[in-house]
This record gives C-alpha cells, sequence and structure tokens, in this order.
C-alpha cells in the first residue's frame, strides 16, 4: 500500500458504495451508491478558487463549515485548535477531509474523516467526526501506536466507543477504524471501515469507499445526475433500515446523555 502524494493537493470527488452488516442477534445487510468529498482544507485555505462548488452558501452540491466541529465559520481553525488542545503540534502538512455535501442545501453526515499529515506527507493522526440524527456529534482522535511515528494506511486504529448512535446499539465496546488510499487503474482510491466491537465480539461491520478523482464542476453536475436526491436519501434509508430491525426484533435502547467530553482519544 502506498501513501497518497502530498504534492496532489486537490478537492477529489468520490463515488461509490456504502455497506453495513449486523451479525447479531438478528442478521442485517444492506449497501448503497454514495458520493463523498475528500478536500485539501489548507490548500484551500490558501486559495479558494480551487473548490468549484459553493461554499458556505447555498448550492446544488456544496460544502458547509458549520457542518463540522463547533459549527463555526471556519472548521479548518477548529480541528487545528482541537489537535493544539491535545498537544499534536507536527501535523503540519496537509489536512484532508473526507465528507459528504450538501446537496440542494441538506445534508446528514454519519461519520467524516480528517486526515492530518506532517509536511513530509505522513499521516499523523485522524479524526473520526461521527453524528447521531439526534443533531449530537462527537469526534474520536486517532494517533500513532507507542513506539510508532505515524498511522500507516491499512492498518488497524481502536477507540471506545463513548456515543450515541443508533437506538440498537448500546454505547459500549469499541470501533476498529481502518482507512487505506491506494493509485490503480488511472486514479486513487479511498476506503474507509469502521467495525464495533461488543463484549461478544463483531457486531457491526460498516464501510464506504470508491473511486477518487479531480472535483470540477463537470464532475459536480454528473454526481448530482446520478444522485439528485443524495442527502434526502441518505436520511430516508437510515429510518427505513432502522424500521427492518425494528421489524426484526432487535431491542431498542433509550438515548443516554451524550459524554461529557466533545472528543475522546484512542
Amino acid at each position: 500500500m502506498t501513501a497518497p502524494d502530498p504534492a496532489r493537493n486537490r478537492p477529489l470527488l468520490g463515488s461509490g458504495p456504502v455497506r453495513h452488516r449486523r451479525l447479531r442477534p438478528a442478521a442485517h445487510a444492506f449497501s448503497y451508491s454514495a458520493l463523498f468529498l475528500l478536500l485539501p482544507m489548507r490548500s484551500l485555505a490558501r486559495d479558494a478558487t480551487l473548490l468549484p462548488i459553493a461554499r458556505n452558501r447555498f448550492g446544488a452540491m456544496s460544502f458547509f463549515d458549520a457542518d463540522h466541529g463547533d459549527g463555526g465559520s471556519d472548521s479548518l481553525a477548529w480541528l487545528q485548535g482541537l489537535l493544539a488542545a491535545e498537544g499534536i503540534v507536527d501535523a503540519d502538512g496537509e489536512i484532508w477531509l473526507q465528507t459528504f455535501p450538501r446537496v440542494w442545501g441538506y445534508v446528514f453526515k454519519p461519520v467524516s474523516l480528517w486526515l492530518c499529515e506532517r509536511a513530509d506527507g505522513s499521516l499523523r493522526c485522524a479524526v473520526a467526526e461521527v453524528n447521531n440524527t439526534f443533531g449530537e456529534r462527537h469526534c474520536y482522535i486517532l494517533t500513532p501506536d507507542a513506539g510508532e511515528r505515524s498511522l500507516q494506511w491499512g492498518a488497524q486504529y481502536s477507540a471506545s466507543k463513548v456515543f450515541h448512535v443508533s437506538p440498537f446499539c448500546t454505547v459500549e465496546g469499541r470501533y476498529r477504524f481502518r482507512f487505506l488510499r491506494s493509485a490503480g487503474s488511472g486514479h486513487d482510491r479511498l476506503i474507509l471501515r469502521i467495525d464495533h466491537d461488543d463484549a461478544l465480539g463483531p457486531l457491526i461491520q460498516t464501510s464506504i469507499s470508491g473511486a477518487l478523482r479531480p472535483l470540477t464542476a463537470a464532475r459536480a453536475r454528473l454526481a448530482l445526475l446520478r444522485h439528485p436526491m443524495h442527502s434526502i436519501g441518505v436520511m430516508a434509508r437510515i429510518h427505513w433500515q432502522a424500521f427492518k430491525l425494528w421489524r426484526k426484533r432487535v431491542p431498542f435502547h433509550s438515548k443516554p446523555l451524550p459524554p461529557d467530553h466533545f472528543a475522546s482519544r484512542s
């Protein structure tokens, strides 16, 4: 697995499947096509013209900083402040954000991933930003294992689950994160996998993956033709799958209070 070339700091558009598989107490699985952005946030801070879609204003496809972090107008500044508060001062290279775009002004982002590089292109840390349908958000900060300088593409990193996401899961166990980015067949490819284990072992396996191509106005228009109701579809599918789990009599759990801290570290 080869790490991405840090010289190619341009916005990218990804398209591919989202997969979800529950192992117990009732087997349940689904897969659907999705689109996502991979944005070089520091490059965009230096040159806003690199982004060919609307930012912080309505557009058929757009990106809003307020959809991330503390909901402010500068999500990169928030992320840099979070890293500084955690004592991570050497993520001085590009910061990539993998996320869903707004489509026709609306979005729900179950998870977004910040990939924070050093100037030499090595991956200093990652921040998985998780949202639930109750308007709450929590960040899992992933750092290298003891004795390691950087995160490794394709390696597995874990964090204790502390944030309520689904009423069909309790807030216990651990997440296992794995992310890969590789070149091949004329384009890059990104894979993000998040698995949830409880005391009995593996419970839920999820992933989003897709081919990455430079984000252009033309590609954004084509993506909208293929996914005209992308954002509404994400939320609709969440509720449809919840109904199917209820039909399968998977136990329902009331929402607990959110964690005291906005971010937790692996």
